[in-house]
């Protein structure tokens, strides 16, 4: 399997969490040893994950054992983690002891976790199938992606060319483990022998620095969110010389907040690497080289090692000239399967062929770099002027310090939501002077705070419910 755990030096730590127990490559390998009891193989298996020993060990044990997981957030709501086993009928549930679901019956228990067993009908697994997550924004949707033991293993390999993990790697979990972001940091760091150090204490928490120092952390990861929050800390003024990495994806970073980041970076001996992904590619698509990352601020870079871009235009045409917008299509052996809305697309094949066509507006400079400037369907017709609301929010963040702010609505009608109604008036002069457009195009609205999901990124559906 694409983890290959028991190569590593059985001695060598693959897991610290907060608490400060270890756990080595030795003793994951015997738990999965041990669970291969427990399970039948090409079985589905849910996991409720966080970012705890147990959770990870479920994890690695379910890859080796060729069952196919299913990670879910461990606080989901319990209505619609029942929907999603309605829906897809798994043999087995993987959670933490606390968390309760009656109905089922209880094979196996260790390490904080507990093993349940279903009487479920399963649905027939495709043999390519190795991992299941949910759609960015969707914890609660039936719409899941499909990932490939091909698609797994040739993402893992690039993100650990490019990034150069080896084993004295010690990255410090600052995302949910289900999240892809967050699963992709566990198969590389995994695969190379290095230690994860586990915690569910977050960033504005004495707690998360003291065990980050304690443990001597290499590597911090974050969405634009993360590096909103670490401004706002003051991180650049922190003493943390055991620091080598910081990467950053899950959405656009706001360019002065890239530069800023960069900046540091370089006058501190360390690499911030900007990347671009989905999970529906996996991993990772694309990354900016830390070299790059001033003179390229504000650029999502260029192609991981064995994948390709190209940009086409509204008719499918691809676009050969530099600084012209167009969607950006990405090629690669990380392209996923495809969608499951439903147990029976389970044992479909790959309907992608290794192209996947991003949904990511972007343009590509002379030099070959690429900027996302917005989504394809993110964009609005206001008095027939096209409108880009990433766009817009970016203008507002970067004009208004510290904003917390999002943009949404329909053709002609642009809500731009706020949560200092102080700024009210100040965001719709400043938007339509921008955009040069009657003020009578932008609403305003004042709501208590941002919806996000699990991971920091805006959560927009949220928001329509909003609108008049």
């Amino acid at each position: 399997m694409y983890l290959n755990i028991d190569r590593h030096n059985p001695k060598d730590i693959a897991a610290v969490d907060e608490n400060g127990t270890k756990f080595t490559y030795g003793e994951l390998c015997g738990f999965a040893e041990k669970m291969s009891h427990k399970l039948k193989k090409r079985a589905l298996a849910f996991s409720f994950c966080e970012n705890t020993i147990g959770s990870l060990a479920g994890y690695v044990s379910f890859i080796s054992n060729n069952v196919v997981p299913l990670l879910l957030d461990r606080d989901m709501e319990n209505e619609l983690a029942q929907s999603l086993i309605e829906t897809y009928k798994p043999s087995y549930i993987w959670l933490p002891e606390d968390k309760n679901m009656p109905g089922y019956r209880i094979i196996f228990n260790d390490l904080g976790y507990n093993l349940l067993q279903t009487d479920f009908e399963p649905f027939a697994l495709n043999d390519e199938l190795a991992l299941l997550v949910t759609t960015s924004g969707s914890t609660g949707s039936p719409k899941l992606v499909r990932q490939s033991y091909k698609n797994i293993e040739s993402n893992t390999k690039s993100i650990v060319e490019y990034l150069k993990i080896d084993n004295t790697e010690r990255p410090i979990t600052t995302l949910p483990m289900n999240y892809v972001y967050g699963t992709s940091i566990i198969n590389t760091h995994l695969s190379q022998g290095a230690s994860i150090l586990l915690t569910k204490k977050g960033l504005m928490q004495k707690e998360f620095w003291q065990f980050f120092k304690d443990y001597e952390a290499t590597s911090i990861a974050g969405v634009p969110y993360t590096y909103e929050m670490l401004k706002k800390l003051r991180f650049t003024r922190m003493k943390l010389p055991s620091l080598r990495t910081m990467t950053q994806a899950g959405g656009k970073l706001l360019p002065d907040l890239h530069k800023e980041f960069a900046q540091y970076a370089e006058e501190n001996d360390k690499n911030f690497v900007i990347m671009y992904g989905a999970a529906e590619a996996t991993a990772r698509m694309g990354y900016l080289p830390p070299e790059k990352s001033l003179e390229k601020y504000g650029c999502m870079g260029i192609v991981i090692p064995s994948g390709r871009f190209e940009l086409i235009d509204e008719v499918g045409n691809i676009i050969e000239k530099t600084d012209i917008v167009g969607e950006l299509v990405y090629y690669g052996d990380n392209v996923t399967l495809g969608y499951a809305e439903c147990g029976m697309d389970l044992q479909k094949g790959d309907e992608r062929h290794g192209r996947y066509e991003t949904g990511d507006m972007a343009t590509r400079d002379k030099d070959g770099y690429y900027t996302i400037v917005g989504r394809k369907k993110r964009f609005l017709k206001i008095y027939g002027n096209r409108v880009g609301l990433d766009e817009t929010e970016r203008l507002i963040k970067s004009h208004f310090n510290g904003i917390e702010c999002a943009c949404g609505g329909i053709d002609d009608k642009m809500y731009i939501f706020i949560t200092d109604s102080s700024l009210s008036d100040n965001i719709k002069e400043f938007v339509s002077s921008y955009t040069s457009l009657n003020p009578q195009a932008f609403n305003i609205k004042i709501i208590d705070e941002i919806p996000k999901n699990e991971a920091g990124k805006t959560l927009y559906s949220k928001l329509e419910e909003f609108y008049e």
